[in-house]
């Protein structure tokens, strides 16, 4: 009798358990740069993002060529160059990370498919601490598409281009003879698909 309940408790709580880690892989397994098209609050723009697989380390290259962050997940650290000030600012990983960060501990919700910039994605509706919306994923974990709302923002990001490959190391090293800086205090972070 208690091994026949045993196992019916158990068959009972595996699909419940499958179902708690259904969720998409949130950081690429290998290298890879995308170029998205942004939108938000009537603004648009494109940005390129790159990520080091191995290192756990993105970049974002900021739309106009004024910059690039970089967030080290590994470190839990990330700084923003600021071009034309020659300029280092070190700022906190919530605000570097962006949606990775709040992907984390995010509820999912798997959905349909899709193909987008000639990559195939999984679209998951998602539910964070600080955002919720859909977006598709790639198996790697490559985001090709997000769209929802961040602190009382909506903005759009949809893959135009994907290049899978190694990315040079010194692309996501902190540049030598500029100024560090450092974040003031209650500066607001800002998100990919968000504009202020």
């Amino acid at each position: 009798m208690r091994t026949t309940l045993a196992a019916a408790l158990l068959a009972a709580a595996l699909p419940i358990a499958a179902q708690a880690q259904d969720r998409p892989q949130i950081f690429p397994t290998r290298d890879v740069a995308v170029t998205y098209r942004v939108a938000g609050q009537g603004q648009q723009a494109e940005l390129t993002m790159m990520w080091s697989a191995a290192a756990r380390l993105m970049r974002m290259n900021m739309p106009g060529g004024v910059g690039y962050m970089v967030a080290d997940h590994q470190n839990q650290r990330g700084f923003m160059v600021m071009e034309a000030m020659r300029a280092i600012l070190d700022v906190p990983m919530e605000q570097a990370a962006g949606m990775q960060r709040d992907f984390e501990t995010a509820r999912f919700t798997r959905g349909g498919t899709e193909k987008i910039a000639g990559t195939d994605c999984t679209v998951w509706q998602y539910q964070g601490p600080a955002q919720s919306g859909e977006a598709c994923i790639t198996a790697d974990g490559v985001m090709l598409r997000a769209q929802g709302s961040a602190q009382g923002q909506q903005g759009r990001m949809e893959a135009v281009r994907v290049a899978y490959g190694a990315q040079d190391a010194a692309q996501f090293r902190r540049p030598q003879g500029y100024q560090t800086m450092q974040m003031p205090q209650g500066m607001p972070g800002q998100r990919p698909g968000t504009s202020r």
